[in-house]
């Protein structure tokens, strides 16, 4: 299969409408041709091309920046000499001196298919300032590594926020180029947003579901992004920041893992089993123990649970639905110890005075519903099932693949 960057550089005639105007990158590490060359590089050497920009979204152009929330300054490529501007920083959106500095904006961004992941809004935000100064912006699409597969509570108005671009599910289903349509759509966007897609991507079939395995190396997108199994998780497990408990940040197995010191597994475990089994399908969960070198729990023995999803032997794409599966281990737990200091009160994505785990769920429906003792997993299941039904209507006519 081919990728959006390896068909542009392959492609003249697609580099035709380039002829003569400045062109931009927004790019990141996983921003890599089909030989694992960087992006950025890539068009440089070009004849074609006249590069004049980069820019880099959240853990900077490069992947240097390793944990949540620590921004990216601006600097000057020491190799091509162009500036190198941060969408990460002291701004979010790209500011008038940026947009000064080119003509195209190539987005050549992978996606986790997952809401939350800030270079959704990043792309929304490029967007809606390339319709307001008159720039155009191509997306170089990639695969969505989730596949297909809709799941999780759509964001609720008033909600927005630089992990919530818009009225989507946590896990979309699309990709960035897709993404990118809808936007312009259901924004109403003046702007001249071309979509360089994706050839023979087989998102329904085995063993990749999304991504191409075996035929693609991953690159981490975000530095605790290590792998197809991380992605596949990841609509659920990236709740856990909103919580006490650890998402392994600081181990080998970043957001596969979830636990916390004196956790009581098993009794978790069987509790979980008990509210919802069919929420447990199409994985296996091993309970495992390990010690963060940094973030939460830092240096202390953390009693948990691995999500195995490698495996086809127990892997089942359909049936597997991360973002049930740890919204009923927050219930599980909250039932069999109400008085845990579950969710973590902290400034999360520039988000002051509103609970990170509402924030990260687009609205409080989820945690008022771990919270209350009296509401079950059917409860959950018609809010989640309505809005997956009406996402999956609306996203249609921007199915691309």
């Amino acid at each position: 299969m081919k990728f959006g960057i390896d068909r542009l550089l392959e492609e003249p005639a697609l580099r035709q409408q380039l002829a003569g105007r400045r062109v931009a990158l927004l790019a990141h590490p996983a921003s890599v041709t089909r030989e694992l060359n960087h992006s950025l590089d890539a068009l440089a050497a070009l004849p074609d091309v006249q590069l004049s920009a980069a820019l880099g979204p959240q853990h900077g152009l490069r992947g240097d920046k390793q944990d949540n929330m620590v921004e990216s300054p601006d600097y000057v490529d020491p190799v091509l000499g162009i500036p190198v501007f941060s969408l990460y920083g002291s701004v979010r959106r790209p500011t008038p001196q940026m947009l000064a500095a080119f003509d195209v904006l190539l987005v050549d961004l992978q996606d986790l298919g997952c809401r939350i992941y800030t270079f959704v809004t990043t792309l929304r935000y490029v967007l809606e300032e390339a319709a307001r100064t008159g720039k155009s912006v191509w997306v170089l699409d990639r695969p969505n590594p989730a596949g297909r597969v809709v799941e999780g509570l759509a964001l609720r108005t008033g909600w927005e926020s630089f992990v919530g671009a818009g009225p989507m599910p946590m896990r979309h289903g699309l990709t960035l180029g897709e993404l990118a349509r809808w936007f312009v759509s259901t924004l109403r966007l003046n702007v001249d947003c071309q979509v360089v897609s994706l050839i023979d991507w087989r998102p329904l079939s085995a063993p990749g579901y999304g991504w191409p395995l075996g035929e693609r190396t991953w690159v981490n997108p975000s530095p605790n992004a290590p792998n197809l199994w991380m992605a596949r998780c990841y609509a659920g497990s990236v709740m856990l920041e909103g919580t006490t408990l650890s998402e392994g940040r600081g181990t080998t197995r970043p957001l596969e893992v979830f636990g916390a010191p004196e956790l009581e597994v098993p009794q978790l475990l069987k509790k979980m089993q008990a509210l919802a089994p069919q929420w447990l399908e199409g994985c296996r969960l091993r309970p495992c123990y390990f010690e963060p070198t940094f973030q939460k729990h830092a240096g202390q023995l953390c009693a948990g649970v691995q999500v195995h999803v490698e495996d086809p032997l127990y892997y089942d794409h359909e049936r597997f639905r991360p973002w049930r599966l740890f919204a009923l281990a927050f219930k599980a737990l909250r039932l069999l110890r109400p008085d845990y200091p579950l969710w973590r009160d902290f400034a999360y994505e520039y988000e002051v005075g509103r609970l990170a785990i509402d924030v990260i769920n687009g609205g409080p429906l989820l945690r008022e519903w771990v919270d209350d003792p009296a509401a079950t997993p059917d409860d959950l299941e018609r809010l989640t099932v309505a809005d997956e039904t009406a996402w999956q209507q609306e996203r249609k006519p921007y199915l691309t693949y």
